[in-house]
């Protein structure tokens, strides 16, 4: 890939490219986005283009650290490393690019660790910065990069992005990716790769089925289905906000062109049928609460059933 394939983000490559040809490309930078917006395609055809080179490889100057698997922040010892990497001359010129994932899950001491290197990196070392939000970010440190903030792409920039990587769809399934991909790559590619996400959908739909009877011993059955899932928690519940939105616009339009969800369009409309503007928005209410509940780290479990009960009851 080269910068030419990211499609996209147009200004922000123009900008990086045209400061490294006339060599005024400062040594720090932060790119900041939505996870699967693109930040490290352009990080690494960042680096590419610092190094002179064109080919989409590995470099042993390109040196990438990320968050450690299990881990939820960036620490000391973790940024010493990074610090001690600078320190190391380039193998096969004279630059070397540090990338770093999840920035914004550095610790606030181990920002603080890392300022002087950033202010004043040896020679010939450029430091990347990535992450989703650049208010965790110390002002310190802020105040010495450049930032290139992400936005998401145009309706179509991502027909663009989908029909050039998935030829082949069908009008209602590229129709279907765009929505649910709200103008971010990444998304796309997980509606399309991801079975796990095929699965989630496929069950939050039910639930909702589920939720509309009186049966509390139905209702309760989906408990399985949440625990296999706590994990990706946010998925789930970003998923079910998104159902529950294309219910409440086709219950008050009956435009079947404003659904997001528009492969599942019959179960929409059924939905409609079920319940009304009141209980709709409650569930909403309940949704949210549970975000904010699992946001805390309660129990998992205890959550998503009160969760059910709730929209049962509402």
């Amino acid at each position: 890939m080269s910068f030419s394939m990211i499609i996209g983000h147009e200004n922000i490559k123009f900008q990086i490219v045209s400061s490294i040809k006339q060599q005024r490309f400062s040594h720090a930078h932060i790119i900041v986005g939505e996870d699967g917006i693109g930040k490290s395609f352009i990080a690494r055809e960042t680096a590419i283009e610092i190094l002179g080179k064109c080919e989409n490889r590995q470099y042993a100057d390109i040196v990438e650290f990320k968050l450690a698997k299990g881990k939820k922040s960036i620490g000391i010892d973790e940024v010493k490393s990074i610090i001690e990497e600078t320190t190391k001359k380039p193998y096969e010129g004279n630059k070397k690019v540090i990338i770093v994932y999840n920035a914004d899950k550095i610790t606030e001491t181990a920002q603080n660790a890392f300022l002087k290197t950033i202010e004043e990196p040896p020679k010939g070392v450029f430091i990347i910065l990535l992450c989703e939000k650049l208010e965790l970010i110390l002002d310190t440190i802020k105040s010495r990069c450049q930032t290139y903030k992400l936005n998401r792409l145009s309706e179509e920039e991502m027909m663009n992005f989908i029909s050039s990587k998935f030829p082949g769809l069908s009008e209602i399934e590229l129709k279907s990716v765009v929505a649910f991909s709200d103008g971010i790559p990444g998304r796309a590619e997980k509606f399309i790769d991801d079975s796990s996400l095929r699965e989630i959908r496929d069950t939050i739909i039910n639930v909702l089925r589920t939720v509309s009877t009186s049966n509390l011993e139905e209702i309760l059955s989906n408990e399985n289905f949440f625990v296999k899932y706590k994990n990706e928690w946010q998925e789930v519940l970003t998923c079910m906000l998104s159902y529950i939105r294309d219910v409440l616009i086709y219950k008050e339009t009956s435009n079947r062109d404003l659904i997001i969800n528009i492969d599942k369009v019959n179960d929409i409309k059924d939905i409609a049928e079920m319940f009304s503007f009141n209980k709709l928005n409650g569930i909403i209410n309940i949704i949210k609460e549970t975000r904010i509940k699992m946001e805390k780290n309660v129990n998992s479990t205890l959550v998503f059933d009160s969760m059910l009960l709730k929209m049962q009851e509402v």
